[in-house]
């Protein structure tokens, strides 16, 4: 199969990003040019193009650029791939657990909302809450307002 060379330009629209974040990349070696015409004009190969994408994907998922830049600088002394394969393992574990815990607190949140809004559905003394309806209102258990 042939390898294909890319002008910086044609490496944003294939991966969906700017000109301007393929050079801060490049500033923070996530990327680099191996190829350079006599004018200067960057070209890069398909495994550029494959990079790219797998650095837009680590940070759908919450990836920092730091962190992805230590798995990439793992490569120089990384010929088998197996501490970079054994650091993402170890940073999509701490990833899930932050979404599962991001999850558990938006669940709450919904909670709440549902509460909320069943509660001012089925009040006809929305002025008089907290007040006398206290006493017989069904929400009375849950409601931070309530008055003994």
């Amino acid at each position: 199969m042939q390898e294909h060379t890319h002008r910086i330009g044609d490496l944003a629209r294939l991966c969906n990003v700017t000109v301007r974040t393929i050079r801060y990349y490049e500033s923070l070696g996530l990327l680099k040019s191996d190829f350079r015409s006599s004018g200067g004009q960057r070209y890069y190969s398909d495994a550029d193009v494959i990079y790219l994408k797998r650095i837009a994907e680590l940070k759908e998922l919450d990836f920092t650029l730091a962190e992805i830049r230590t798995i990439i600088h793992m490569g120089k002394d990384d010929q088998s791939g197996e501490k970079r394969r054994l650091e993402l393992l170890r940073q999509y574990r701490i990833k899930l657990s932050e979404a599962l815990k991001r999850q558990g607190q938006l669940e709450k949140r919904i909670e709440d909302l549902a509460w909320h809004i069943e509660q001012l559905e089925s009040t006809t003394e929305f002025q008089e809450c907290p007040g006398l309806e206290c006493k017989r209102c069904s929400f009375k258990e849950r409601c931070r307002f309530r008055q003994l």
